[in-house]
């Protein structure tokens, strides 16, 4: 039965007789924790306190830790206490209560830097170890769907494949066109601005079609693709991972792979290609525009100077580095999207390190055809 809570303070001698009677429950907290401030001056004069809890009626664990932190409270200014009075289906609360924050947790031990330096690189190891895991995994999953695929090509889903070439690529003209004709632009404006002070504005036009058809065309064509495409593909996947969507796509026998992954590489793999060299022609556009605008260079001229400064083989380095650069970023993003676990956090989580993942991989296979090709001499 729930009764009034009540706590008697009797000062005998040097002693401070504690009574606590009632219901010392959780229902009761707010008038339990005003008992217990009541009494605390006289804790505080008390030489030691002596705690009768017989005439509790009803205790849980937020009553018996109320009181014994009376008792602890007594302890720590240099008091004994005791409690007393204790009913036989009571003891056992109070004997948990009692073992709990006994001993104050070990200070924390400020790491070394070196050690806490070298603790960083072995996670950030153990991490990339994992990283290549996974790439590798979806790069050997992805090559056994293409086998797959060779063997039966009916197996291939053509909707899907038009689909995503449809969203990648076609949908992604525009804004590639644009960014690429303003790169362009800039590039031919740095280079009229710069030569003409050497009397080499003429130079502009080589290092605008070099630099375009080797580097920056399909560069730029491939961190927007993974900002864009790549991106989208972690989410979608991601999301299609927390709703369980994909675990249900292997409840009745149909490959993730298969299903989702093998159409959207494909696509990215096919477009990619083409996106950069429509991206190029654009670069090549917005210079040719500087030039007649800002150089006085005539649009014959320019063409002509084109012409003269770029080669079939500059135009090849450009275009064989897309398809490659595409299969990065599609693994990397498809790879993100199944490792998302089951929140939101998660899905936000992965779809930022797949982009980054995927700009940083695309810089750096950038790099390595470079150093290929300038060996073969191309």
């Amino acid at each position: 039965m729930n009764s009034e809570p009540f706590l008697a303070a009797t000062p005998s001698g040097d002693v401070l007789e504690l009574r606590p009677a009632g219901s010392w429950i959780a229902a009761n907290v707010a008038k339990l924790e005003a008992l217990s401030d009541g009494v605390s001056a006289q804790l505080a004069r008390a030489r030691s306190v002596r705690l009768d809890i017989a005439g509790v009626s009803e205790l849980d664990t937020l009553g018996a830790w109320l009181i014994e932190k009376l008792s602890r409270r007594a302890i720590s200014a240099g008091r004994s206490a005791e409690i007393v009075g204790v009913a036989d289906n009571y003891a056992g609360l109070i004997d948990e209560v009692r073992q709990v924050n006994r001993h104050n947790p070990p200070p924390l031990i400020a790491p070394s830097p070196i050690f806490a330096k070298l603790n960083d690189i072995g996670q950030s190891t153990v991490s990339a170890r994992e990283d290549i895991a996974v790439f590798l995994q979806m790069l050997g999953s992805l090559f056994m769907a293409i086998v797959a695929v060779l063997r039966r090509p009916q197996t291939l889903r053509m909707t899907s494949l038009v689909y995503q070439l449809y969203r990648i690529g076609w949908q992604a003209i525009p804004i590639i066109a644009l960014i690429t004709f303003l790169i362009g632009a800039i590039i031919a404006q740095q280079g009229f601005f710069h030569f003409r002070r050497f009397g080499a504005e003429s130079y502009t036009v080589d290092m605008v079609g070099i630099l375009v058809l080797r580097e920056l065309g399909v560069l730029i064509v491939a961190i927007m693709v993974a900002g864009r495409s790549g991106s989208a593909y972690t989410a979608e996947l991601g999301s299609m991972k927390m709703r369980e969507e994909i675990d249900a796509l292997s409840t009745m026998g149909l490959d993730p792979i298969d299903v989702l992954i093998l159409p959207r590489i494909t696509a990215l793999v096919i477009a990619l290609p083409i996106l950069t060299f429509i991206g190029s022609i654009a670069a090549l556009y917005g210079g040719g525009i500087v030039a007649q605008f800002y150089g006085d260079m005539g649009p014959a001229i320019y063409i002509a100077r084109v012409h003269d400064a770029i080669t079939v083989a500059h135009f090849k380095v450009g275009i064989l580095k897309a398809p490659f650069m595409a299969l990065v970023i599609g693994i990397v993003a498809c790879s993100e999207g199944l490792r998302v676990k089951g929140s939101a956090e998660s899905l936000g989580k992965q779809t930022t390190t797949s982009v980054v993942k995927s700009i940083f991989l695309v810089i750096v296979l950038d790099g390595l055809f470079a150093v290929f090709f300038a060996s073969i001499g191309m």
